[in-house]
Protein backbone atom coordinates (compact mmCIF):
# COMPACT_ATOMS: atom_id res chain seq x y z
CA UNK A 1 0.00 0.00 0.00
CA UNK A 2 1.38 3.20 -1.00
CA UNK A 3 0.45 6.77 -0.57
CA UNK A 4 -2.30 6.54 -2.26
CA UNK A 5 -3.88 4.10 -1.01
CA UNK A 6 -7.13 5.29 0.63
CA UNK A 7 -7.95 7.70 -2.48
CA UNK A 8 -7.59 5.11 -4.72
CA UNK A 9 -10.13 3.55 -2.85
CA UNK A 10 -12.45 6.12 -2.27
CA UNK A 11 -12.25 7.21 -6.72
CA UNK A 12 -13.04 3.34 -7.49
CA UNK A 13 -16.10 4.06 -5.14
CA UNK A 14 -17.28 7.15 -7.62
CA UNK A 15 -15.88 9.91 -5.31
CA UNK A 16 -13.47 12.70 -6.00
CA UNK A 17 -10.64 13.60 -3.52
CA UNK A 18 -8.58 16.37 -2.70
CA UNK A 19 -5.49 16.06 -0.80
CA UNK A 20 -2.19 17.83 -0.74
CA UNK A 21 1.17 16.03 -2.58
CA UNK A 22 4.46 16.66 -1.63
CA UNK A 23 7.19 16.61 -4.06
CA UNK A 24 8.64 19.14 -6.77
CA UNK A 25 8.49 16.82 -9.79
CA UNK A 26 5.50 17.84 -11.43
CA UNK A 27 6.71 21.84 -10.25
CA UNK A 28 4.72 24.37 -12.95
CA UNK A 29 1.61 22.06 -12.87
CA UNK A 30 0.98 21.09 -8.97
CA UNK A 31 3.61 23.13 -6.36
CA UNK A 32 4.37 20.97 -3.33
CA UNK A 33 1.55 21.15 -0.89
CA UNK A 34 -0.77 23.02 -3.17
CA UNK A 35 -4.73 21.58 -2.58
CA UNK A 36 -5.65 19.33 -5.32
CA UNK A 37 -8.70 17.64 -6.24
CA UNK A 38 -8.91 14.45 -8.52
CA UNK A 39 -12.34 13.17 -9.80
CA UNK A 40 -12.71 9.29 -10.91
CA UNK A 41 -12.23 8.62 -14.85
CA UNK A 42 -15.92 7.40 -15.30
CA UNK A 43 -15.77 7.80 -19.05
CA UNK A 44 -13.23 10.69 -19.50
CA UNK A 45 -10.80 10.66 -22.67
CA UNK A 46 -7.64 10.61 -21.56
CA UNK A 47 -5.30 12.25 -23.67
CA UNK A 48 -1.30 13.34 -23.53
CA UNK A 49 -0.83 16.53 -21.04
CA UNK A 50 -3.85 15.25 -18.50
CA UNK A 51 -2.56 14.81 -14.95
CA UNK A 52 -3.60 11.54 -13.57
CA UNK A 53 -3.47 9.68 -9.93
CA UNK A 54 -1.93 6.52 -11.34
CA UNK A 55 0.32 3.45 -10.49
CA UNK A 56 3.37 2.18 -12.36
CA UNK A 57 5.38 -0.37 -11.73
CA UNK A 58 3.80 -0.20 -7.75
CA UNK A 59 4.35 3.26 -7.22
CA UNK A 60 1.96 5.51 -7.03
CA UNK A 61 2.10 9.27 -8.73
CA UNK A 62 0.17 12.04 -9.54
CA UNK A 63 1.83 12.40 -12.77
CA UNK A 64 1.36 13.58 -16.45
CA UNK A 65 0.45 11.38 -19.43
CA UNK A 66 2.94 12.48 -22.02
CA UNK A 67 2.11 10.25 -24.48
CA UNK A 68 -0.59 7.66 -25.57
CA UNK A 69 -0.29 4.54 -28.08
CA UNK A 70 -3.37 3.05 -28.63
CA UNK A 71 -4.21 1.51 -25.24
CA UNK A 72 -1.27 2.34 -23.46
CA UNK A 73 -0.49 5.52 -21.38
CA UNK A 74 3.35 6.86 -21.08
CA UNK A 75 3.57 8.48 -17.22
CA UNK A 76 6.07 10.88 -16.57
CA UNK A 77 6.72 13.85 -14.25
CA UNK A 78 6.61 17.61 -15.40
CA UNK A 79 10.75 17.34 -15.35
CA UNK A 80 11.30 15.52 -18.03
CA UNK A 81 11.59 12.25 -15.83
CA UNK A 82 9.54 9.25 -17.42
CA UNK A 83 8.28 6.55 -15.19
CA UNK A 84 6.81 3.82 -17.98
CA UNK A 85 3.39 2.48 -20.12
CA UNK A 86 0.93 1.53 -18.34
CA UNK A 87 -3.20 0.35 -19.12
CA UNK A 88 -6.12 2.23 -18.04
CA UNK A 89 -6.67 -0.14 -15.73
CA UNK A 90 -3.42 1.78 -14.20
CA UNK A 91 -5.09 5.02 -13.96
CA UNK A 92 -7.58 5.69 -11.08
CA UNK A 93 -8.58 9.73 -11.17
CA UNK A 94 -7.97 12.68 -13.49
CA UNK A 95 -6.91 16.29 -11.59
CA UNK A 96 -9.18 18.54 -12.06
CA UNK A 97 -7.21 21.10 -9.43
Amino acid sequence: MGWAAGHISRLAAGESVSFRPRGSSMRGRVEDGELVTVCPLAAHELGAGDVVLCRVRGAEYLHLIKAVQGKRYLIGNNRGGVNGWIGRQGIFGLLVR
